[in-house]
């Protein structure tokens, strides 16, 4: 199976644009964070780009990732699209380039998209590929057609309300990286009285005990902020290490809370 040294702490940047987007990467470079995270539909690729040119951090020392819509994997659309990508992004390559829904209803079937993007890799669009937003049996399937063994993650959706345990373990048996988006459920841990109590044992934040949690399951955490404290806090938080006892407990919140569900997204597991 193919493998990426993916930074165990990202920045999201879903929702953030312009000059708070700029403000946000360069504090969390400056901070040391070493991992950026953007798609095409987040509408801000221009900006990851112009705001990675600017900083001083070398390129090459930055793990960058985006991910293909869902209406542009066909084999041709999906490769120009990711051309398009890369140059807003002012690089000649990502770090990791994945599928950010499977298509809806297959419309596309998946060894075209999964093969255009082994083919993005070939190329040099990406030196990594993965996926997001699959389901069990999508994961199964798009590790066996043709261009699968590139296949290097699976972004999906996990936090205490939903620790989505059946995709996490299929990534996990399949030996590739769990990356965890909206970690922190948009702010919902920071209210939850059971988390703060915990939080509290450790003299942390809620948010920093979920993002511990998460990386003391080998779980990579993309969580975004646009204040320092926050960005600072969430990297002090993958130094914190918790009982087995308290990791359940924060398991056992686990309500198949879903937050990303669009009309387009698959029968989840």
């Amino acid at each position: 199976m193919a493998k990426a040294n993916i930074p165990a702490l990202g920045l999201g940047t879903f929702r953030l644009k312009g000059e708070e987007l700029m403000g946000s990467i360069h504090t969390a470079l400056d901070l040391g964070y070493r991992h950026i995270d953007t798609a095409q539909m987040y509408d801000n690729e221009e900006t990851v780009g112009a705001a990675l040119d600017a900083h001083d951090v070398p390129r090459d020392e930055v793990f960058l990732t985006t991910k293909i819509w869902h209406d542009r994997l066909r084999h041709d659309d999906l490769l120009k699209s990711l051309q398009q990508s890369v140059n807003r992004l002012r690089t000649d390559a990502v770090d990791l380039a994945l599928i950010h829904w499977p298509s809806p209803d297959d419309e596309v079937p998946m060894d075209e998209y999964i093969g255009a993007l082994a083919e993005a890799k070939e190329r040099g669009l990406a030196r990594h590929v993965g996926v997001s937003n699959f389901t069990v049996a999508q994961l199964e399937k798009a590790l066996s057609v043709p261009g699968g063994e590139h296949i290097v993650t699976n972004q999906i959706e996990v936090h205490p309300f939903l620790t989505n345990r059946k995709v996490v373990d299929a990534v996990k048996r399949a030996n590739l990286t769990v990356t965890a988006y909206m970690p922190l459920a948009v702010g919902k841990v920071m209210k939850d009285d059971t988390l703060k109590r915990l939080a509290g044992k450790y003299d942390v934040t809620p948010a920093q005990l979920v993002l511990a949690w998460l990386h003391q399951k080998d779980i990579v955490v993309i969580p975004s902020s646009t204040q320092e404290a926050h960005l600072k806090a969430n990297k002090a938080a993958l130094d914190l290490t918790l009982d087995d006892d308290d990791i359940a407990t924060i398991e056992s919140l686990d309500r198949g809370e879903r937050i990303a569900d669009p009309d387009f997204a698959p029968a989840w597991d």
